[in-house]
């Protein structure tokens, strides 16, 4: 009997311990197979914003030079030299590391320049003296821009995307298209023949832009919004700039009547840049 006994708790032992091992191999089984249907979801963090720049252009450039010409030739008044220029934007961005994100976007410049109505008296170096109506001399430039921005103080996560003030180093390259109206009556210069053109058209050219800044940004405690502000430097050169006559002759505008003297539409400067930001997790 006892013999029966001790036999009865070795098979009671030995079930047991089958039976905790088979549900531990069961559980890693589960375990495993969940592991390869798991689709492991990462959150990018990434924002959209709108700003407002103020562009204050470098005062040493050829437009202003151009303009001192001119005012000589203009006894009633003085053409302006070009001096600050107001941009509106899109930005977006997302996250690429912990710190580090790439941006796309676009910007409009506000016409600027001048826009007087006359009658003034224009009398080129070369020319009989012309009544000009409107003296118009305006710029439009837009284009499309890429960029890093690097957080070195409180960076935004998707989990947290901003809970203070934060501080980056940011930098962009860019695409630019501008146009530049001027009066009609200007004197310009036809490169292939040296001959004037009485009427003018849009002068137009493209360009590379390139700005390096710093800034931060700061919450609102409103619908998630943050003010974002930064300042920089950028690199804005139209040496291009020209409209083509009806024979396909290439039309310049010049500070002193010569082909040496070629004006490069110059907006290179410092800029200070306000937006709204709202970021948002994907």
């Amino acid at each position: 009997m006892r013999r029966f006994l001790c036999i009865l708790c070795a098979a009671a032992i030995a079930l047991s311990a089958a039976g905790m091992v088979s549900a531990e191999t069961e559980k890693d089984i589960v375990n495993r197979y969940l592991k390869k249907i798991e689709k492991k979801q990462t959150q990018k963090l990434s924002w959209l914003s709108l700003s407002y720049t103020l562009n204050r252009i470098n005062r040493n450039n050829d437009y202003n030079s151009f303009a001192n010409t001119v005012s000589t030739q203009l006894p009633e008044t003085d053409l302006p030299w070009l001096g600050q220029a107001s941009t509106f934007g899109v930005d977006f961005g997302v996250s690429v590391k912990s710190k580090l994100m790439w941006t796309v976007g676009g910007e409009y410049w506000m016409k600027f320049g001048t826009n007087d109505d006359g009658p003034y008296t224009y009398t080129p170096e070369a020319g009989l003296s012309l009544a000009v109506e409107n003296l118009q001399s305006e710029v439009k430039v837009y284009g499309v821009t890429t960029g890093l921005q690097y957080y070195i103080y409180n960076a935004p996560s998707a989990s947290q995307p901003l809970n203070g003030l934060s501080a980056r180093v940011n930098g962009t390259v860019g695409y630019y298209h501008a146009a530049w109206d001027l009066w009609p009556e200007y004197q310009n210069l036809n490169l292939a023949t040296s001959t004037s053109e009485s009427e003018n058209t849009t002068f137009e050219g493209n360009a590379p832009g390139f700005t390096l800044g710093v800034g931060g940004d700061y919450p609102l405690n409103f619908f998630n919004m943050n003010l974002g502000v930064s300042f920089g430097y950028m690199y804005l050169n139209f040496d291009n700039v020209a409209w083509y006559n009806s024979q396909d002759q290439e039309v310049v505008v010049t500070y002193n009547g010569a082909s040496d003297g070629r004006v490069d539409l110059d907006l290179s400067g410092f800029r200070g840049k306000v937006e709204l930001k709202r970021f948002f997790s994907f």
